[in-house]
């Protein structure tokens, strides 16, 4: 299965009032192993970031004015991320954002892209009932390192949000390892083409033997081997 990891980070809260994406990653997942592949843009969002999201990601509209508009990158972004299943951590957020874009550069909306959407916050919710599910508090629950995430940056959590993926599903891929375990293949019984190497005990292994078997009897109970080959 191929599976995308999205992340953006935007202007601000709401596509609805004019806010825009700013920066944009998809990391590539195909039978649960990253390939590597990754696309990663910063843009020029065309208006100016609220401080609060600017406290967030750290990026202001002065920093990244040069920067390819959405338009710009959004054949790229169809051309890497149609026909794959993909993850979100609160898809609704990004989704919302992504339909604007799309709809504004006269491309495709998200549902016509993707095979299906996975939202980790949901899947998170439901494994860890009332506690905090954020990405940083799922690193730290699952022992993910982001020591180096000290702003959000949609292509560093892409990549832990991967990480948090595959720590989350981890029963999956412990079935899918499971089936595809290699066999291990043995002689049939009775096949004369494989001799059997027979090793006796001697006189002294005998004796120590059945000594064991004697205090077996001796403890109460009844001892099948004793005395068995005996003539």
């Amino acid at each position: 299965m191929r599976q995308i990891f999205i992340d953006t980070e935007t202007t601000g809260l709401e596509p609805a009032e004019g806010h825009r994406v700013l920066e944009l990653a998809a990391v590539e997942m195909v039978s649960r192993r990253v390939t590597g592949k990754v696309c990663h843009w910063r843009l020029n969002p065309e208006r100016e970031v609220d401080e609060a999201a600017a406290k967030i990601h750290g990026m202001r509209w002065e920093d990244i004015k040069g920067e390819p508009k959405f338009a710009e990158v959004a054949e790229a972004f169809i051309a890497f991320a149609r026909d794959a299943e993909w993850i979100i951590h609160n898809a609704p957020f990004d989704l919302g954002f992504l339909n604007a874009e799309l709809a504004r550069a006269n491309k495709p909306a998200c549902e016509k892209l993707y095979t299906n959407v996975v939202d980790t916050l949901a899947l998170a919710r439901s494994l860890y009932p009332g506690k905090s599910n954020s990405l940083d508090a799922l690193c730290e629950r699952l022992n993910i390192s982001n020591a180096h995430r000290v702003l959000h940056g949609a292509c560093l959590d892409a990549q832990l949000l991967a990480e948090v993926y595959l720590a989350l599903t981890r029963g999956q891929g412990s079935l899918k390892m499971a089936a595809a375990a290699p066999t291990i293949s043995l002689p049939a019984f009775g096949d004369s083409s494989t001799p059997l190497t027979v090793l006796a005990a001697n006189e002294e292994e005998r004796a120590a033997h059945e000594a064991y078997l004697e205090q077996m009897k001796t403890k109460g109970g009844a001892c099948l081997w004793a005395g068995f080959g005996k003539k």
